[in-house]
């Protein structure tokens, strides 16, 4: 999928999309401490490998960067998810329509 700009990204994997609310949570997580997969998956009460999917999302449009040994991955929220924490913020506490897409576009 093709975006005009990251913010039309980030809107679009955390908001417009069905598993926008367990990625936000996942970014929100991240954005406290890094985690690997197991970690979240404890901190969510969600099975590994929904984690393991949504983190894939989150990696191929480059909201999170991992480090590490292959199962010892360590995610971390990206410049791009830092850049939009206030949004994220807003979006985990108030639910998706909350935030309308303007408000995310610099």
């Amino acid at each position: 999928m093709s975006f005009e700009s990251p913010d039309h990204m980030f809107w679009w994997v955390v908001v417009g999309s069905k598993g926008g609310p367990t990625r936000a949570k996942i970014l929100q997580f991240l954005c406290d401490r890094p985690m690997n997969t197991n970690q979240l998956s404890d901190a969510l009460k969600v099975n590994y490998r929904t984690v393991t999917f949504h983190l894939e999302v989150l990696a191929k449009n480059r909201l999170v960067t991992a480090e590490g040994p292959k199962y010892g991955l360590i995610y971390f929220p990206s410049a791009t998810c830092l850049a939009r924490r206030d949004l994220l913020e807003k979006i985990a506490k108030e639910g998706p329509s909350a935030a309308s897409f303007k408000e995310g576009v610099n």
